[in-house]
C-alpha cells in the first residue's frame, strides 16, 4: 500500500489523542500512525487495545522532551505530519504543580518544533509537502463576561499556569512559521468530552461519582460557562485541518453549545436515571450535588466562534450537547471496566502486559 502520510500522533494515548487515532486509523487506511507517548498518569495504552495489529500503526514510549530521541524518529519514520496533542492539560495540577506544565508544554513543544525544522528545512528533506499542527486550547484567551465570543484574532490572556503554558506554545509554534518558514497549523478548541477521558475532568468524574453514590462537586456557585465539544467533531475538524488548512493559520474549534457547570452536571444526572434507573436511595442523583470552594483564577465564561473554519475549510459541528451526552453516558456505561481500571491504577498493567 502506498502511503500517503506518516503522521506523528503525540500524546496519542490520552483522551483526545485515542480518538483521533481511532478515527484515521479507521477512515484513512493509507495514512500511518506512530504514536508518541510519555505514559504519564493520564496516559492510557489500554484505549488503544486492539489497535496493536494494525500495520498502518506503531506505539512509541518516548518524551516529547528527548531531542535525540525525536530527531531519530523524524529520521527512521520519514515523518510529514504532526499532530501535537502531548500536554498537561488540568487546571487544578497547574496551580498546585506548574514545572510539569512548563516542561511539557513549551519545552517540549520546542524540541519538536526543533526537530521538525532541521528534518523538514534541510536540503535532504525527500518528502511529500510536511506539516505541524499543534493542538491548543481556549483558555489562551482568558475570559469572557456576559456577551460576545473568542476568536482567532481574540488578543491572549491566560489566568492560570496551564493556559499560560498553552499561550506560550502557541506563539512559539506561529514564530517558528514566521522566522524560519516551518508548515505550522495551530487549533484552539473548546471542552472536549466523550470516551476515554480520565475521571478526573467534569463529565467522567460526575459519571463515576453517580455511578457510585458519592457527592458530586462543583466549583462555586456552578454557573461557569463552557462551550462543549463532542470529541469525534473535534476530531473530524482536525483532519481538516491537517489536510486543507493554511499554513501559519489559526483555526478555532468549538461545538456550538454553551453551557454552565451545573446544567452539564444535571444533564448527566437526569440521563442516568432515565436510563438505569434512580439508585438504592430512591432521591435522583442530582440530589448529591454540592457546592464547594472555587479554585484560584477560574475563568468564567469560555465561547468559541467557530464561523471561521466553517468559512475557510468547511467544517461545523454534526453533535448536539444533548446527543453527545447520550453518546458518553452510553459508552461509560457499557465500559465500566475501563472506568474502574483506570480509577483503581490497574490500567498501568496493560503496558507490562504489551511491552514488558
Amino acid at each position: 500500500m502506498d502511503i500517503k502520510r506518516r503522521i506523528l500522533v503525540t500524546g496519542g494515548c490520552g483522551f483526545i489523542g485515542v480518538n483521533f487515532i481511532r478515527l484515521v486509523l479507521q477512515d484513512y487506511p493509507d495514512w500511518r500512525i506512530i504514536n508518541l507517548d510519555k505514559l504519564t498518569y493520564a496516559g492510557n495504552l489500554q484505549n488503544l487495545k486492539g489497535i496493536e495489529e494494525n500495520k498502518q500503526y506503531r506505539f512509541v514510549h518516548a518524551d516529547i522532551c528527548d531531542a535525540e530521541q525525536m530527531e531519530q524518529l523524524f529520521a527512521a519514520e520519514q515523518i510529514d505530519s504532526v499532530v501535537h496533542f502531548a500536554a498537561e492539560s488540568h487546571v487544578d495540577r497547574s496551580i498546585t504543580g506548574p514545572a510539569e506544565f512548563i516542561q511539557t508544554n513549551i519545552i517540549g513543544t520546542f524540541t519538536l518544533l526543533e526537530a521538525a525544522r532541521k528534518a523538514w528545512l534541510e536540503d535532504s528533506w525527500q518528502g511529500s509537502d510536511p506539516r505541524f499542527l499543534h493542538v491548543s486550547t481556549d483558555e489562551v484567551y482568558g475570559s469572557l463576561g456576559a456577551t460576545g465570543m473568542f476568536r482567532e484574532t481574540t488578543p491572549f490572556d491566560p489566568r492560570s499556569p496551564y493556559s499560560a503554558s498553552k499561550a506560550s506554545s502557541d506563539h512559539l509554534v506561529s514564530a517558528y512559521f514566521h522566522t524560519y518558514g516551518l508548515p505550522v497549523v495551530i487549533t484552539n478548541c473548546s471542552n472536549n468530552y466523550g470516551p476515554y477521558q480520565f475521571p478526573e475532568k467534569l463529565i467522567p468524574l460526575v459519571f463515576h461519582n453517580s455511578m457510585t453514590g458519592k457527592p458530586l462537586p462543583i466549583y462555586g456557585d456552578g454557573k461557569y460557562v463552557r462551550d462543549w465539544l463532542y470529541v469525534k467533531d473535534h476530531c473530524e475538524a482536525i483532519v481538516e485541518v491537517l489536510k486543507k488548512g493554511k499554513d501559519g493559520e489559526s483555526y478555532n474549534i468549538g461545538g456550538n453549545n454553551e453551557k454552565q457547570n451545573l446544567e452539564v452536571v444535571t444533564t448527566i444526572c437526569d440521563t442516568l436515571d432515565e436510563k438505569i434507573g434512580l439508585p438504592a436511595s430512591g432521591e435522583p442523583r442530582k440530589n448529591n450535588i454540592i457546592f464547594v470552594k472555587d479554585r484560584p483564577g477560574h475563568d468564567r465564561r469560555y465561547a468559541i466562534d467557530a464561523s471561521f473554519i466553517k468559512e475557510q475549510l468547511g467544517w461545523e459541528p454534526k453533535f448536539s450537547f444533548d446527543k453527545g451526552i447520550e453518546n458518553t453516558v452510553e459508552w461509560y456505561l457499557a465500559n465500566q471496566e475501563w472506568v474502574a481500571s483506570v480509577v483503581d491504577g490497574s490500567y498501568r498493567d496493560y503496558y507490562k502486559k504489551m511491552y514488558g
